[in-house]
């Protein structure tokens, strides 16, 4: 079940211009990678080769080993959601997975249950065209279980979903993950991606930006500031500004501390005596870090 994807060198040019430019990284199983980037950053792009629907200029990108073009049974190694209209308008929902589980030699009844896991089987007799855009990515993310693979790549996966639609494939990602697949999303809502996505690989002008966990991505943007909670707030600010710590004072004895360690901070309250009830790492959100990271990325931005 270990599968991992990796590129390496990976570019992409149209008409003279780089979309990917030598990207290099690898999507590990057993967690959930979030792909992050501006509009244009080459993200869909670099999906598509991973899927064979676009050759690279350069370099390579594989699927345990492999490129997708020469896997035997392309549905049971890879499920993939790139765009959940990309359906006959006319074909039922349990027709159009049944199309697509033919070329793959998979049964009827593997059909049945997928709908009935991605909350469709009470449509499954309705065409697909009368489908609203959540019942469309519910469709999608059918197809791409279709095979049971082990890979699983997701573009946009929340668009069109409800409050509970979005809550249910966060959980169904970190299930799949759990069970040891490889899931790569991407997507443009940072709050959703900061709860669904454990790892992330950032991009901008088809360059790799970062390849980092979450956490400590989004931690790089606090810019070292330690929430430092006191009922001697005064006494304290004096023993960290003689230390060389810049100071932000808030209520209820808060002191919002930068330039020391969270262990200084510490070491500094103890020597004189005093007690903390707090001593926090600020953490930064995951748009703010986005942001700043991607600041000289964005191909299509405005002033302000």
């Amino acid at each position: 079940m270990a599968t991992t994807i990796e590129a390496s060198g990976l570019s992409k040019r149209y008409r003279g211009k780089p979309a990917v430019d030598d990207l290099t990284f690898t999507v590990e199983p057993g967690v959930v990678t979030g792909f992050l980037g501006p509009n244009g950053a080459g993200k869909t792009t670099t999906m598509r080769m991973i899927l064979g629907l676009a050759a690279p200029s350069a370099g390579t990108i594989t699927v345990g080993g492999r490129r997708y073009t020469d896997l035997p049974a392309p549905m049971h190694a890879v499920g993939a959601l790139l765009d959940a209209r990309a359906v006959h308008p006319n074909r039922t929902a349990r027709n159009h997975l049944r199309c697509l589980a033919r070329t793959n030699g998979i049964g009827p009844r593997r059909v049945d249950s997928v709908l009935e896991l991605v909350g469709l089987a009470e449509v499954a007799g309705k065409r697909a065209g009368t489908f609203s855009l959540g019942m469309s990515q519910r469709l999608g993310v059918a197809a791409a279980l279709l095979g049971d693979p082990a890979v699983l790549i997701f573009d946009e996966p929340v668009n069109g979903l409800d409050p509970e639609g979005i809550r249910w494939i966060r959980t169904l990602m970190h299930r799949m993950a759990g069970e040891g697949r490889t899931v790569l999303v991407s997507s443009h809502l940072m709050s959703e991606m900061a709860l669904t996505a454990e790892h992330l690989i950032v991009i901008g002008r088809g360059r790799l930006i970062a390849d980092t966990r979450t956490d400590e991505f989004m931690a790089a943007s606090s810019g070292g500031i330690v929430r430092a909670g006191t009922d001697r707030p005064a006494e304290l600010s004096r023993a960290l500004l003689a230390a060389g710590a810049r100071l932000e004072s808030e209520v209820d004895g808060q002191l919002r501390v930068t330039g020391l360690s969270n262990n200084e901070i510490g070491k500094i309250a103890a020597t004189n005596g005093i007690a903390l009830f707090e001593l926090i790492p600020e953490r930064g959100s995951l748009e703010d870090a986005f942001m700043e990271v991607t600041r000289h990325a964005v191909e299509y931005g405005v002033t302000s």
